[in-house]
């Protein structure tokens, strides 16, 4: 019966389409194509490898641009991108207040998202961290915060926090953020579709969909 039940697992996700989704809850627009890829994946039979990352390591390393853009903004692209982000938050029924910690060190939170993978429940943990953060404008670095997070899902705490600083869940999230800069990624959040068709920001789930 085992064995048929894991036949039955690996058939149905040869049939679903692959969509790989490299994320870090510190970007705006990722908690908007978060949002956006779940009303995608009601649409369409789709496999969706969650792939957490550190964004920061990646504009550290080649996108450094982001940095200068926010020391020397550009008043009216600054405008636009606020209301770009207030429509968006609209079209995908979400509340975004604009954090007094910003940016904010996301790493904890993104580790623990590797738990949430084991413990299959990715999407419920995402969507608390997503709103804490970008709706309740609350501290996602801190252990308090993830420890409210946590227990709504009853998970043990001690485990949940060795985890998170296990050597090898920090070099999950570090090999995580490589690989995507060696697949030609540069920032959160990232799509890839059949391995090598490689989509960026919450604004391409549309071409994604055409694409499907």
């Amino acid at each position: 019966m085992f064995i048929l039940f894991l036949f039955s697992d690996i058939l149905l996700n040869r049939l679903m389409k692959k969509l790989e989704y490299y994320f870090d809850c510190s970007s705006p627009w990722t908690y908007l194509s978060f949002r956006g890829l779940l009303e995608l994946k009601e649409e369409y039979d789709l496999n969706i490898v969650w792939k957490p990352i550190l964004v920061g390591g990646i504009f550290n390393s080649i996108n450094p641009s982001v940095y200068e853009s926010r020391k020397n903004p550009v008043k009216e692209k600054s405008d636009y991108s606020q209301k770009d982000l207030n429509d968006w938050a609209i079209v995908r029924n979400i509340k975004i207040n604009w954090p007094k910690i910003f940016p904010v060190n996301s790493v904890k939170a993104m580790r623990g998202a590797f738990f949430a993978i084991n413990k299959r429940s990715i999407e419920e943990y995402s969507e608390f961290i997503f709103k804490s953060y970008w709706t309740d404008g609350k501290d996602i670095s801190s252990d308090d915060v993830l420890l409210q997070i946590i227990r709504v899902f009853n998970w043990d705490e001690q485990e949940f926090f060795l985890y998170i600083n296990d050597l090898n869940t920090k070099e999950k999230l570090i090999n995580n953020t490589q690989e995507l800069m060696d697949r030609g990624g540069f920032g959160s959040p990232t799509f890839f579709v059949d391995e090598t068709n490689m989509f960026f920001g919450n604004d391409r789930i549309q071409l994604i969909k055409e694409f499907l």
